[in-house]
């Protein structure tokens, strides 16, 4: 073969790699802006409710700070398991994101307990500065150690409580009332000393439990009552605002280190925009809510402020139990907060809350 046939072998050769590579590229770009990256995030709650509304949120601001390369597809009713389970799947990288209450994730960490300790926060504006600052961030970082990362406190809202057997307005109506509580042991010992039976549930259950009566009753914010139809088996709804009720939004670890960073920034930015889009909806939705329930039959009774000092009285040797447990750092770093917050609350002539999370209120009568 002579030099010049050589040179044009060596010629196409060379031609032909860079088409092949070329075309490699080509395809690896072409892939990328025509099929997004899909991370699936699972929840308990209907597609329609203020939780399933703040994922689809959540997956527009995504697709418009990422030109449309990343996206988030939502899995509601339960499709992929309940909180528990869920929460396990995106530890051990089996699913993308989940969004559990924060009582689900005292399991893993037990200073998520201290969110729902009854009669806590006085109003909204004292769970948006806790959740987002300091205190709150410090619970989404422990999670890395559980391999998932906290993203973000979406609103679930103050809980309110339900039944089919009596109204209930002072703590001797809850006297053996089977009552569905979140899967957590400080909510259960805490329904417990209230003279409920408690029996938790996974909220995937909660409706069938008490059309068969397996239970009497449950509690969740009004919005989910409204959205979950528990008015069907619900004739008595008690306005309690008991316990301040998060979502907590996760997403695998191994997910999270496999996104880019600028993925990564997208995908927090989006989650807070979608957090600032839930607590809004929630919260304009109260009122109709509550007019929707009164419609559909529920007789309506409330808990006053008062009684609700009562209750938490009731709940000192709980409070001492798990104070221990999560930390008493924690319980003071939290109350330290909220005494600031109302101090301030004060000094700006605003009417003085009743800090129910420090006071202790004479003890209560005895109930018949």
């Amino acid at each position: 073969m002579n030099a010049t046939a050589k040179s044009s072998r060596r010629a196409f050769a060379r031609a032909a790699f860079c088409l092949l590579v070329l075309g490699s590229a080509m395809s690896c770009a072409w892939a990328q802006a025509g099929a997004p990256r899909v991370l699936r995030l699972g929840i308990g709650t209907a597609a329609d409710s203020t939780k399933g509304r703040a994922v689809q949120e959540l997956d527009r601001r995504l697709s418009a700070y990422t030109n449309g390369s990343l996206r988030v597809e939502l899995h509601a009713d339960g499709k992929l398991g309940n909180d528990v389970s869920m929460t396990k799947a995106a530890s051990d990288g089996q699913l993308e994101m989940t969004a559990p209450d924060s009582s689900t994730l005292a399991a893993m960490d037990k200073r998520f307990s201290a969110i729902n300790y009854p009669f806590t926060f006085n109003n909204n504006e004292e769970v948006d500065t806790i959740l987002d600052g300091p205190w709150g961030q410090q619970l989404l970082d422990g999670l890395s150690k559980h391999k998932l990362v906290g993203l973000a406190f979406w609103e679930n809202g103050f809980r309110q409580m339900t039944n089919s057997r009596r109204p209930m307005s002072v703590l001797g109506d809850f006297q053996g009332v089977r009552m569905r509580v979140m899967q957590n042991p400080m909510l259960e010992d805490s329904f417990a000393k209230l003279g409920f039976t408690a029996v938790p549930l996974p909220f995937t259950k909660v409706y069938e439990a008490m059309k068969s009566h397996h239970v009497d009753g449950q509690e969740n914010p009004l919005g989910t009552i409204l959205s979950s139809r528990f008015y069907e088996v619900q004739p008595y709804l008690t306005l309690s605002r008991h316990v301040y009720s998060a979502h907590v939004v996760v997403v695998s670890q191994q997910v999270w280190q496999s996104l880019s960073p600028a993925h990564q920034d997208a995908l927090r930015r989006a989650t807070r925009d979608a957090r600032d889009f839930g607590r809004k909806a929630n919260r304009d939705s109260e009122v109709d809510a509550l007019t929707a329930l009164k419609a559909k039959g529920m007789t309506v009774t409330s808990i006053s402020r008062a009684d609700g000092e009562r209750i938490r009285y009731r709940l000192r040797d709980v409070f001492d139990k798990y104070n221990q447990e999560i930390g008493f750092a924690t319980m003071v770093d939290l109350y330290v907060r909220l005494g600031q917050l109302r101090s301030e609350s004060t000094a700006g002539s605003k009417p003085k809350p009743i800090d129910v999370a420090q006071r202790e209120p004479a003890p209560p009568k005895a109930t018949k």
